[in-house]
């Protein structure tokens, strides 16, 4: 279903060459032979980004050799750059690697629903990006089980991540938005959640913007994620409305899912099974390294998921902790200073902290 085709320019023709794996992704400052053009069927287009070549798309008529700018640095008289509104805090390389999937086991009938309808959104995923039983881990054991008979392409985790950031980032805006105006009607603090929240939905977008400087989504990937986020937004703005607390869990539960998949990704990576984003000459994109602020020794596609996956982790944390609160009164504890301990880390808790523990 998503086999990529390859398609090169020669004189006035154009033919059809062999069926790929995948092309070689992110910013490659080479000037080797003639790259290909990659287009999925499901619109997902992936193109090298700095050949020298003069080829031209099959659906398009920019060359093969510039991949289209979604966010170009717009150029004014006096602004030199623009800091991000949440500086991310960074990470060692020892959290990054101390993270690991897990599960939280549902404990009623709100997190029950919640595990349910993650695992619903994760089967039409898996159908949707054309994910087939041999690459398919455990059911047993979905969100912790790494293991496939056979791994996916470079191809099909791009249309994964792309798609799983472009919803990703839905639930914290939804969530701040509603605390705020609720803030506002009670006339009362909000005591640090919407910050937290609002930071999350920035940080998943951040994730959504470095994988679009690697590949080019087409027009029914388009329309497929506007469909999910129309939907997406107003079943969570009505459900945040009902009971918050069922929805935070959904997010620590929809976080497990990322978890794992980042998780599987990092492994298929180590065991060679994704050559194109071991070359030497793969560069990850200059957006992400200046928002993680990435030395230049851990610049490989395995350290950017490194990082994206610890991202994940403390979203999973928080979530499932602030599911555990009084929606209403409690404090957000991640950004609170305590008495007698230090402040908890989310990205250490899976299952998130109980509220007699933080509270």
């Amino acid at each position: 279903m998503f086999s990529t085709q390859i398609y090169t320019h020669a004189g006035a023709s154009r033919q059809t060459a062999k069926l790929g794996k995948a092309v070689a992704l992110g910013f490659v400052r080479a000037t080797t032979s003639s790259f290909s053009l990659a287009r999925s069927p499901v619109g997902l287009r992936l193109a090298c980004a700095a050949t020298q070549s003069h080829q031209s798309r099959h659906f398009s008529s920019t060359p093969v050799a510039k991949l289209r700018e979604f966010f170009p640095v717009k150029d004014t008289a006096h602004i030199k750059t623009t800091a991000p509104a949440w500086p991310h805090h960074g990470y060692s390389y020892e959290e990054m690697n101390a993270v690991v999937p897990a599960h939280r086991e549902p404990r009623g009938a709100g997190d029950w629903v919640a595990w349910k309808i993650v695992r619903l959104a994760r089967w039409c995923m898996d159908k949707a990006t054309g994910m087939d039983r041999a690459q398919q881990v455990d059911k047993k054991h979905p969100t912790t089980a790494i293991q496939a008979q056979k791994p996916l392409t470079e191809s099909q985790w791009l249309i994964r991540f792309i798609f799983l950031e472009s919803i990703a980032g839905v639930p914290g805006m939804v969530g701040g938005m509603l605390r705020h105006l609720g803030s506002l009607r009670r006339m009362k603090r909000d005591n640090g959640w919407i910050e937290t929240l609002l930071e999350e939905s920035y940080n998943e977008r951040m994730h959504l913007l470095t994988f679009m400087k690697m590949c080019e989504p087409g027009w029914f990937m388009k329309m497929m994620i506007i469909g999910a986020q129309g939907v997406f937004f107003n079943g969570l703005f009505i459900a945040y409305l009902l009971s918050p607390k069922i929805v935070h869990r959904f997010v620590g539960y929809l976080e497990e899912e990322a978890v794992h998949t980042y998780t599987r990704c990092i492994k298929e990576i180590e065991d060679g099974h994704l050559p194109q984003w071991t070359d030497k000459k793969f560069q990850i994109p200059d957006l992400a390294i200046s928002y993680w602020n990435i030395p230049e020794e851990h610049r490989t596609m395995k350290d950017l998921i490194l990082y994206i996956r610890a991202d994940e982790a403390v979203h999973r944390g928080v979530n499932h902790t602030l599911g555990n609160l009084n929606q209403n009164e409690d404090p957000n504890p991640f950004v609170s200073e305590f008495k007698d301990r230090e402040t908890p880390k989310p990205a250490l808790q899976p299952s998130g902290y109980e509220r007699s523990d933080v509270i």
